[in-house]
């Protein structure tokens, strides 16, 4: 089984761009590379939040680490290589993980700039269809895996 074994980020950028009001954000998580050496996998992510009407916003970049059986390691390379996609259920551990570890330190990134907290949304599921779901929320959230 692949396990997720740590995260850590290697930019952050908030920045309050108007005094409007919020209206609403938007969450995007996108996978901007995979590397599998052996049984270990490094995969770099960007984290960004939207602040509608373009009140601010919130970049993290990070790199997240999992290690597995040499099989499954060699399947997420070879999907990754093939389809820029990872495994269904390993994608919601990675975007899950990512979710929650942008999104709580999100939070203090964006107090200090006076934007609302990028609220930690309910558990991403990816449907066969490749694209993300998740329980009802006011943020809408986007995977790219």
């Amino acid at each position: 089984m692949l396990d997720v074994r740590r995260t850590y980020l290697t930019y952050v950028e908030g920045r309050r761009i108007s005094t409007d009001a919020i209206s609403g954000i938007n969450v995007n998580i996108s996978l901007e590379d995979v590397l599998v050496r052996g049984q270990e996998i490094e995969i770099t992510f960007k984290y960004t939040v939207d602040y509608a009407e373009k009140v601010g916003a919130l970049v993290i970049r990070g790199k997240l680490h999992a290690r597995g059986e040499l099989a499954e390691c060699q399947e997420v390379s070879k999907e990754w290589t093939d389809t820029r996609k990872l495994p269904k259920e390993f994608a919601e551990d990675v975007l899950n993980t990512i979710n929650y570890t942008c999104g709580t330190n999100g939070t203090f990134v964006v107090r200090a700039v006076n934007l609302s907290p990028p609220m930690v949304p309910p558990r991403i599921t990816v449907t066969d269809e490749g694209g993300a779901s998740s329980g009802k929320g006011e943020s809408e959230k986007k995977s790219k895996s």
